[in-house]
């Protein structure tokens, strides 16, 4: 029996012995792995000691978890070792931030910038050349009833701020003469050959009405070589030296004057890319004497009366840049944000996107009321102010048009309402009598229907009739001091602007009647929703900032995309394009004004080496210039170039016809294609090409109106 107690210890040990093993097993195979991390030439050695004694460590009998866990944290200490020591450890970016004397140097391998502290003058050096930009002045900041420079602070703080993926600083400005209590913090992120720039003011600081910051690229060259790039409605070169003044100082983007919120600079060849990130509030200023030379800076407006976030611009340095390498970087960055939303995404969610392809587009209108009081009376043949055309009659253009071969199209219709074009909105149904009331109207979209035509209805929910139904000051933008925006120009005169708070539940009700009276619809256009400036309203009891009236406007086009309509509005602006399928135009500039004129510098398809593939874009088919298309070119071949929609009318000759079936047949094609080149293939600049993603290759001669297409 005395044997006993030794047997029991024995087989416990053995029982403890063999339960450890599958947990020593993988220890070993931890420290087998242990081999694979590399260590400086210095730490070699002594690296190969520690998993030696490891390797005897591992070999001995585990009978504890007190053992076991012992050897775990030996081999845990040994693998943060060779960690600490390891030859490719995770590095942040490289750059150094110094103070020299009387400037902040912050640099990496591929640019440097010198911030000068007497008037924060900037300096890009970049490996072949270098930009400066303008020095504080008295414009830096704009107060209530006073401008302010940033260098006039009393106390000024430089600090460096680094992240695993650059290197910057932090200005802090504060102690301002006469006003105290304001404060304004800079911020400079170096990220490869960018620089990230941020202005922010703390809410507790002095209402900021807005900064203009940072300055101008100083661009004093009158090279007829060097120019701006300059998404100035589709797109313009406007060389150094260029004859004629332009001006557009200080305005908002996602308009007419910045299609897109981004412009460029190129000198000998080297660029300079302004994106403004912030794009709701941020705008720009740019000038051009006759000759130049031209000056481009961004603005930050305020939102509600403040700076109510921190506001951000991207400058991207390129030392061998084209229009076509700024375009492209700019697509990037829309993709990489979430913003760009193609063609084939948009025809996913609503198959009659798809076939809209190719089809041309057909405006037609009814009814044309000018009240006295609009900007645009007749006042010599006051009959002019009152035309129209039965909803019958223009039925009628669409069944001629059928019979000389336009198979397929998209009928846009205005001037359907009660009270006939632009007026009485956003209170316009039923539609008015005298075009033919609902019964016209039904019968109209019928006969769409039968001829395989798409059909959409020209609305608007921005311009607020006084002879609206439900017209009130209530519901209409209102300024920071209380009064109201007003306008008088279009057919029903006088009106204010409805807040865009309101709009989406109006389209909701008058596309809930429009399906009610039968009459059925294919699409809708939403008059200058993409186009006019994001709005903002002070209305105590509906306020509205400028980003959430593109989150209204933007929702009235979701509205209709969850109907099934092609959704469209009037011109390509940024915010607006994920939600939209089609616009109406986005041509050129034209000097004096878009009516028609001569070329505002040298057109180019900025927005279409963009967007090319994510919208469509119908364009006029005329002979020579037109509203939008300079002078002396055929809009024609600018939308072969373009690879876009053609216009088409009832009374197109046959010769015109052919024309627009070429067009489609190109559009068709390219539609879900991105433009991946734009060229000039003479010193005149007027035989150009277009290249796109297959390989089909467009080129144009405007001198001598020719075209030709080469398909792959």
């Amino acid at each position: 029996m005395n044997f006993l107690p030794g047997l029991i210890v024995l087989i416990t040990i053995t029982s403890v012995a063999e339960d450890f093993k599958p947990r020593v097993d993988v220890l070993k195979m931890h420290l087998g792995h242990l081999q694979a991390i590399t260590v400086t030439p210095a730490d070699r050695e002594n690296a190969l000691k520690q998993l030696e004694t490891l390797a005897q460590a591992v070999q001995k009998d585990i009978t504890s978890e007190e053992s076991f866990n012992s050897l775990y944290r030996e081999i845990d200490t040994v693998r943060q070792w060779l960690l600490d020591h390891s030859l490719n450890p995770p590095q942040v970016a490289e750059g150094k931030y110094e103070e020299l004397g009387k400037a902040l140097v912050i640099g990496n391998s591929q640019i440097q910038l010198s911030i000068q502290k007497e008037d924060l003058a900037l300096a890009v050096k970049t490996a072949s050349t270098e930009w400066r930009f303008a020095p504080a002045d008295e414009t830096d900041l704009e107060l209530d009833g006073k401008n302010m420079s940033l260098i006039k602070a009393g106390n000024r703080v430089y600090e460096p701020f680094r992240t695993g993926y650059g290197i910057g600083a932090i200005l802090t400005f504060s102690n301002f003469p006469e006003m105290p209590r304001l404060k304004v913090v800079l911020g400079f992120h170096l990220i490869g050959n960018e620089i990230l720039c941020e202005v922010s003011a703390p809410l507790e600081s002095p209402v900021l009405k807005g900064v203009n910051w940072p300055k101008a690229v100083v661009f004093d060259t009158q090279s007829a070589t060097d120019f701006s790039v300059l998404p100035f409605m589709q797109g313009v070169l406007l060389p150094a030296n260029w004859p004629k003044e332009m001006h557009y100082k200080g305005g908002l983007t996602q308009t007419r004057w910045f299609y897109m919120p981004w412009w460029g600079q190129i000198r000998n060849g080297h660029g300079v890319q302004t994106i403004i990130e912030t794009t709701y509030d941020g705008g720009g200023y740019y000038v051009h004497p006759e000759g130049g030379p031209t000056t481009i800076r961004p603005h930050w407006f305020s939102s509600l009366g403040r700076l109510r976030y921190q506001r951000r611009v991207m400058y991207v340095f390129e030392d061998q840049a084209t229009y076509v390498t700024m375009a492209k970087r700019y697509r990037r960055y829309v993709q990489e944000n979430g913003q760009f939303v193609s063609l084939k995404e948009k025809a996913a969610r609503n198959p009659k996107v798809e076939s809209m392809l190719g089809r041309p587009v057909v405006h037609l209108g009814s009814l044309y009321h000018f009240v006295p009081e609009s900007g645009l009376f007749h006042k010599d043949r006051i009959e002019n102010n009152h035309t129209f055309s039965p909803f019958s009659d223009l039925a009628a253009m669409l069944h001629e048009l059928k019979n000389k071969g336009i198979e397929s199209a998209y009928v846009h219709l205005d001037g359907w309402g009660f009270r006939g074009y632009d007026s009485a909105h956003p209170d316009v149904l039923p539609p008015g009598e005298e075009q033919g009331g609902w019964e016209g109207l039904r019968a109209f979209a019928e006969t769409c229907r039968e001829l395989g035509y798409l059909f959409a209805v020209h609305d608007n929910y921005r311009d607020f009739y006084t002879n609206a139904a439900s017209f009130s000051e209530k519901l209409a933008l209102q300024r920071e001091n209380g009064s109201f925006p007003k306008d008088s120009t279009w057919c029903g005169g006088p009106q204010l602007f409805l807040s865009a708070r309101f709009a989406q539940e109006y389209v909701r009700r008058n596309h809930d009647l429009f399906a009610a009276h039968g009459v059925h619809l294919d699409g809708a256009y939403l008059d200058v929703f993409a186009v006019a400036d994001l709005d903002e309203s002070f209305q105590a009891a509906h306020p509205m900032t400028r980003e959430d009236c593109a989150h209204f406007r933007r929702s009235c086009f979701d509205l209709l995309r969850a109907r099934g309509y092609v959704v469209s509005s009037e011109e390509p602006v940024d915010f607006a394009v994920p939600s939209l399928d089609l616009v109406h135009h986005g041509p050129y500039p034209t000097w004096k004004n878009l009516g028609g004129g001569e070329a505002v510098g040298i057109p180019v398809p900025l927005f279409n080496l963009v967007y090319h593939d994510a919208i469509l874009l119908p364009w006029d088919m005329g002979e020579d210039g037109g509203w939008g298309t300079p002078k002396g070119d055929a809009g024609r071949l600018h939308c072969l170039l373009n690879g876009g929609l053609p216009y088409v009318s009832p009374g197109a000759s046959d010769q015109q016809i052919q024309q627009v079936l070429e067009a489609s047949k190109l559009a068709r094609h390219v539609a879900l294609m991105e433009m991946v080149d734009h060229q000039f293939l003479d010193e005149t600049k007027r035989k150009q090409s277009t290249l796109y993603s297959d390989g089909t290759r467009v080129t144009v001669d405007f001198d001598q109106k020719t075209s030709s297409i080469d398909y792959p």
